[in-house]
């Protein structure tokens, strides 16, 4: 499985960005993703988990950006996406999706990373 990141950019604090990441691969390899995410990593900083959400739609979110950002999917396109609004400066970070195996319950496939910088 590849995915591919985009939609990172700079972007006023209150402003909101849109990142989406792509899967693809053999029918047999994207029927064997489950959950997908966002993870994030500021400079300096270890990257933590922002989001995700199963092939059933479950979301879980990371509690400093609970009820201002949203993660959807698109089965039929592969695609997950992050709805990033009242953004933060604290929220700069490269941003990477990533996806887990539905029967290992690894979550081995990462995207190749997207820079959002959040300017005050």
């Amino acid at each position: 499985v590849q995915l591919q990141a985009s939609g990172g950019g700079l972007v006023q604090a209150g402003g909101s960005l849109r990142l989406s990441c792509a899967a693809s691969g053999s029918i047999g390899s994207i029927l064997s993703i489950n959950t997908m995410g966002w993870y994030r990593q500021a400079p300096g900083k270890q990257r933590e988990l922002v989001a995700t959400i199963t092939s059933g739609g479950s979301t879980n979110y990371v509690n400093s950006v609970k009820g201002r950002f949203t993660i959807s999917r698109d089965n039929a396109k592969n695609t997950v996406y992050l709805q990033m609004n009242s953004l933060k400066p604290e929220d700069t970070a490269v941003y990477y999706c990533n996806a887990c195996d539905r029967a290992t319950l690894i979550c081995r496939y990462w995207g190749q990373g997207t820079l959002v910088t959040v300017s005050s």
